[in-house]
């Protein structure tokens, strides 16, 4: 396995990992109407687009095919992390998380926060990020709650 940044074009494959693990992973925390709403079928394929643009993640692939992604943003947000639910507990999220720490510190940021699922959380809480606030964000018109989770880097690692 390998880990590169974003390419023009890896929208629909990033799409597929955020999807499978919502659908496969999420689903054994969230009901199926949280799930619906979260990641449903019929994301509109442009916003999703300019999201992965913007945000720019890392990507990992296994051969030539992404089996995970995850961002850090200068300000040290956390917006997107997952792993497609086909290729779970291969160290996928600790390259992931790897690599979010290495580039954390070559932008000396201070901090580390994202809003994380009730499935991500004891994966975050390993790596030293805590529970700041229980969150119950609403999506599509579906309370799906989360948890608002920090670590603080000291001198930029």
């Amino acid at each position: 396995m390998n880990i590169r940044r974003f390419r023009i074009g890896d929208e629909p494959a990033l799409f597929g990992i955020y999807h499978s693990a919502i659908h496969l992973v999420a689903s054994h925390d969230y009901s199926r109407e949280q799930i619906l709403a979260w990641a449903p079928n019929d994301l509109d394929p442009e916003l999703w687009r300019d999201h992965m643009r913007e945000i720019a993640p890392f990507v990992v692939e296994a051969g030539d095919e992404p089996v995970g992604y995850a961002d850090v943003q200068a300000s040290g947000y956390i917006d997107h992390f997952f792993v497609s639910g086909r290729h779970q507990r291969l160290g996928i999220g600790a390259m992931l998380m790897q690599r979010i720490h290495e580039e954390a510190a070559a932008l000396r940021i201070r901090e580390l926060t994202s809003d994380v699922s009730r499935t991500a959380e004891p994966f975050f809480a390993r790596y030293g990020f805590a529970v700041v606030e229980r969150r119950n964000p609403e999506i599509r018109g579906v309370i799906v709650p989360n948890a608002r989770m920090h670590k603080p880097l000291n001198d930029g690692h």
